[in-house]
C-alpha cells in the first residue's frame, strides 16, 4: 500500500499510540491529559481518523472488549508516516483565541458586556493556567520531559494572555 502524508489530528492519534494499543475513548483520555492545554481534538475527530488510518495500514485493529470497544495499535507502517509527519515542516500556525476576537470588537460591546468578557477569560486563564502547571508537574515527575515540554507551553501561553488581559482592562 503506498504510504500517503497524514493530517495533524491523525499523527496526533499514531502519537498517542506509541504508548500501546488504545480504543477510542483511551485516545480521547490520553489526549486531553497530555495535549488539551495546547491542541484540541474532538471526539468526532479521534472516530472519523480510526477507520481512515486502519484503511491505510497505519493501525490495526485489536480484539473487541468490552460493550465492543476497539482497540487500536499503530502498525510499522503508521510509525512510518508518524516519522515522516514529525520530520515535515508543520506549516503556518493558526492562532484562534475567542477573547481575542471579542476584545477586537470591543467598541460594540456594551460596558458591562465588555467587563465581562474580560472577566470571564481572566477566570478561564488563570483555571487553565493552574491545570498546566499541575499537568507539566505530574509530566515532570513521571519523568516525560517531552509532555512537560509541551505543557509548558501551555503555562507560557496561559500567562501571556493574562498579561495581555491586564493591559486590555486597562483601557
Amino acid at each position: 500500500m503506498a504510504e500517503v502524508g497524514i493530517n495533524a489530528t491523525a499523527a496526533a492519534v499514531l502519537g498517542l499510540l506509541h504508548d500501546g494499543p488504545m480504543t477510542g475513548g483511551q485516545l480521547m483520555a490520553a489526549a486531553e491529559r497530555r495535549l488539551s492545554p495546547y491542541w484540541s481534538m474532538t471526539r468526532s475527530q479521534v472516530y472519523r481518523e480510526l477507520p481512515v488510518l486502519a484503511e491505510l495500514g497505519y493501525v490495526k485493529l485489536g480484539k473487541p472488549g468490552p460493550r465492543a470497544s476497539q482497540p487500536y495499535a499503530i502498525t510499522a507502517a503508521g510509525k512510518r508516516a508518524f516519522a515522516r509527519w514529525l520530520n515535515e515542516e508543520p506549516g503556518r500556525e493558526l492562532v484562534r483565541n475567542p477573547y481575542a476576537l471579542r476584545v477586537a470588537f470591543g467598541s460594540t460591546h456594551a460596558t458591562n458586556q465588555f467587563d465581562s468578557l474580560l472577566n470571564s477569560a481572566n477566570t478561564h486563564h488563570t483555571e487553565a493556567l493552574a491545570e498546566a502547571r499541575e499537568q507539566a508537574k505530574e509530566a515532570k515527575k513521571e519523568g516525560d520531559e517531552f509532555t512537560a515540554a509541551g505543557l509548558e507551553f501551555a503555562v507560557a501561553y496561559h500567562k501571556a494572555a493574562l498579561n495581555w488581559l491586564k493591559s486590555a482592562i486597562a483601557k
